[in-house]
């Protein structure tokens, strides 16, 4: 894994969310170029701003270095937000779940 990972990686995950590197810049309270010049390889994001990164595409820093990480955007979005909630809500979410998953419709 090469310093050209960073930027690829981000523009595979900005690309899956279908947002527009300015768009991602301003998001992140940067410059509109500010994502242009890390996919571009002339910068690379400080560690601070490499958490702000993953954490704009709901992953951990973990996740965002695991190349075989390819889950949705809306799935990431469901395990973030899943890691704030407490053992009881977690227990009812995945009651929710398992019942959904096992519905056949008729």
């Amino acid at each position: 894994m090469g310093e050209e990972f960073i930027g690829k990686r981000i523009t595979e995950l900005r690309l899956r969310r279908n947002v527009s590197e300015y768009q991602m810049s301003l998001e992140l309270g940067q410059s509109k170029s500010y994502v242009q010049g890390i996919t571009s390889g002339k910068s690379l994001p400080s560690i601070k701003q490499l958490y702000n990164i993953a954490d704009y595409f709901n992953m951990s820093l973990s996740e965002f270095f695991d190349e075989s990480k390819l889950d949705s955007p809306l799935l990431c979005e469901v395990r973030h937000e899943t890691q704030k909630l407490n053992d009881d809500d977690l227990a009812a979410l995945l009651s929710i779940i398992r019942r959904m998953s096992s519905y056949v419709p008729d």
